[in-house]
Parts: structure tokens; sequence; C-alpha cells
């Protein structure tokens, strides 16, 4: 007779990432996902990789800068011409404006959230906070709607999860990010839960498989359950994610040409951005990555000058590496922070926070190239025209996904919940 024990207790290889969850579980309740719709058009945007610079990055320092405003409000930052007829960013995107030609700025985003925290959960799931209910992000949303596809995390966060607001909220754990663990950028770089732990080797690994078996067919004798075979199919899945190479190979940046790596950059934001591509081409359906820390009360130019650069090159190669391979269309990055900075430079050189008005790049995803998207005024202070608000953004990208935004869905114990509450889709923004 078999000892009483869980079949649950077998498949403890690996743990999906600041869940507390086993592979199996977190595929078991992957599978409540709405699976894609069939015979439909497929939507323009496959992927999404949300590219996060926390800490509020200065608008008017990044691709709005005001070259004609008073020193006090354009700063000490100079300026470079894009390919776009009279348009300049910073003077540290020299690289970014050589891609200009191929995405598109929204120069008049704004909400009124001027704390990080809340912010933060506005970029992150198109909703303002909420005391009494904790919303879903975007990644989540994606995953819940869309699941998995080759059988890879539909959302994944890159080193880890930047946020709470990131998480999966009211959705089941489930639906929360596949973690990395580590940054790729690090000598040495593995990802967390993709090897076996100590102790456990491939004869061991194999040695638990069989063991299962037997488990499924003592409890395949006690109940006629369709249930159970559905369940293996679960536990094969997470098997497979740890044995397959595929699975794998999706996750080894090592496997990238040295002068690829190179043309990223060999930091932080050129091996994120890097290993987002892998993934979005492996299938992963939603990459959100974080680089940096832009909240610069104090010496502002400083601050830009040395994290802007790298930024700038590894964002600039990013665009170039999904056009060259025929991914640009179908993959839709989104480059945000939680809000700009004030329009005048403070006692100490630098800036504050400011969330009335702000920019964030968009690219790809069926969205229109070489364009700007609204503005400021002529002190970068409040959106001058087309003001883009945070639910109008989360719903044009569900848009391109072929996510219905207006689509409510069941939080625990309340009442359905939009997907997007009150937000239109900009046809402005789309090619």
């Amino acid at each position: 007779m078999l000892p009483n024990f869980s079949r649950r207790s077998f498949l403890q290889v690996g743990v999906v990432a600041g869940l507390g969850l086993s592979l199996d579980q977190f595929f078991r309740l992957q599978a409540r996902a709405n699976p894609p719709a069939t015979g439909k058009k497929e939507p323009p945007a496959q992927s999404v990789i949300h590219i996060f610079l926390p800490g509020g990055i200065a608008h008017q320092d990044f691709v709005d800068p005001k070259p004609l405003a008073p020193i006090e409000y354009r700063g000490e930052i100079g300026v470079t011409k894009t390919k776009l007829e009279g348009v300049y960013f910073s003077e540290y995107m020299k690289k970014t404006a050589e891609v200009a030609d191929k995405i598109t700025v929204c120069r008049s985003m704004t909400h009124g959230e001027a704390a990080h925290e809340r912010g933060t959960h506005n970029m992150f799931t198109g909703y303002r906070p909420s005391p009494a209910i904790t919303y879903p992000s975007m990644g989540s949303v994606v995953s819940h709607e869309l699941g998995p596809r080759k059988n890879l995390p539909p959302y994944v966060c890159i080193p880890s999860l930047p946020t709470t607001y990131a998480g999966s909220g009211y959705l089941s754990s489930a639906f929360a990010p596949f973690s990395l663990g580590s940054d790729p950028a690090n000598p040495g770089f593995t990802v967390q839960d993709l090897k076996l732990p100590g102790g456990v080797d491939e004869r061991r690994f194999e040695k638990r498989k069989n063991m299962l078996a037997a488990v499924n067919d003592h409890f395949a004798s006690q109940a006629k359950d369709d249930g159970l075979k559905a369940m293996d199919t679960f536990y094969e899945r997470a098997y497979s994610l740890i044995s397959s190479e595929k699975a794998k190979l999706a996750f080894d940046i090592n496997k990238e040409p040295e002068a690829l790596r190179n043309e990223y950059g060999r930091n932080a934001a050129g091996q994120r951005l890097l290993m987002a591509r892998r993934l979005v081409e492996a299938g992963v359906r939603f990459v959100s990555l974080t680089y940096g820390g832009w909240d610069m009360h104090n010496a502002i130019k400083a601050g830009m000058a040395g994290q802007l650069p790298a930024f700038d090159q590894a964002f600039a190669a990013l665009i170039r590496d999904l056009a060259n391979r025929g991914l640009l269309d179908s993959t839709l990055v989104m480059v945000s922070s939680e809000f700009g900075r004030t329009p005048k430079i403070n006692a100490t050189a630098g800036r504050d926070h400011w969330p009335k008005v702000f920019s964030v790049i968009l690219a790809g995803g069926g969205l229109k190239k070489g364009f700007i998207y609204g503005s400021s005024d002529a002190t970068a202070t409040e959106p001058e025209d087309d003001p883009l608000t945070v639910e109008d953004l989360a719903m044009t990208v569900y848009h391109q996904l072929g996510i219905d935004g207006e689509k409510r869905l069941m939080a625990p114990g309340s009442r359905p919940i939009d997907i997007v509450r009150e937000g239109k889709v900009r046809k402005e923004l789309i090619a």
C-alpha cells in the first residue's frame, strides 16, 4: 500500500519566484486563462516589452527638451537633433535620435499622482490606487487573457518583481510574473527554477517522474476523474520547462553573439533589454524590466549623464534588433516612468516630482513610426494638446494585443471589474 503522501511533494524541483508555488501549481492555475480566440484575425501585437524607469525620469532632459525656454526651465543639458524634422531629444539620447523614425514619443502623458507608489501603480495597472482592492498589472491581465505560449511563462520580470504593483492583484497568483531572480548582466548569470536544485541530478529527477506515475496510477484506480488526466498535463508542463533544452535556451543570454551583446552594452540596461528581446522572440507574451534610478532631486545633469547614455545605447539597439529580425511590428515596446519632474530646476540643481505632464515612448506592435503624439507647453509644465491619460494608454496597449479593455474580470468577493475603466483607444497612435 502506498504511504500517505501528496502527489505535489514529488514536484518540488523548483519554486516559481516569490510565489511559493511549485511549477505544476503555476501551470495548473495558469490554465484558467482564457485561450486565444480561434478563427479571428491575429492582433497587431503578439508581445509587449515594458521598460520602466523608476523614480520619475525628467521629461525635459529625456525626449521633450525645451531649448528655447529660460535656463531655469531648460536646465544645463543640451539637445540632439533626431531623424524627424524639428524634433530634438536630450544630448544623452543620440542613438535613440537615430531610430526616431521607428518610434512614437508621447509628450502629453498626464495623471494626478505625485507620490512614487501611487504613480507607479498607475503606470503598471492603468488604475488609480484604491484602498478597497488591489488591481492586477497589465502583464498579469495579459497572462490571464492570453495564457502561455510555446510552454513558456506568459509574463516575465527582469531581473525580479520591480514593485508589488507589477503583480497579479485580485487575480490568482498564477498570473503573477515569473522572475529571473538575478541580473542577466551579472557574470555567471543563471535563471532560478530552470535547473535542478542541489542534490537532485538527472537520474533522481527521472526517478521522481516515475514515482509520480505510480502515484497517478494509484489515484486513477481509486477514482475515475477526468480531472486527473488534466492534472497530469500540468505536471508534464512543469517538468518540460525544467527539462526542455528549448525552454532553457530561451533564457540563456550567453547564446547571443558577443558583438550583439556589446552593441546593447555590457551593463544592466543592455543585457536586460537584450534578454527581453530574446524572451519575446521565444514566445513570452509580456516582459517587464526596470533600469536605473531617476529620482533626481539633486544634481540632475550629473545624474542623467551617469545613467541615460547606457539606456540610450540599449534602447536604440533593441529597436534596431527587433526591426532586423522582423519582430518590431509584432512587439509593442513601451518605456514609461511613474511621472515627470518639475518644470523649474530647484535650489539643489535637480527637479522634483511632477505628474501633470511627462513623456512615454512607444514602438512597434502596429503603432505609428516616426510620430510625436501630443505636446507639453513651452516650459513642459502641462499638456499643450492631446493629453494622454493612464487609462487611454492601457486601453490602447490592450487593443493592440487583441484584448477587450472593457471586458470585466471577477475579483473574489467583489462585483465584476473592468480591465480598464473609462479609457479609450487612442486611434491616433495606431498605424
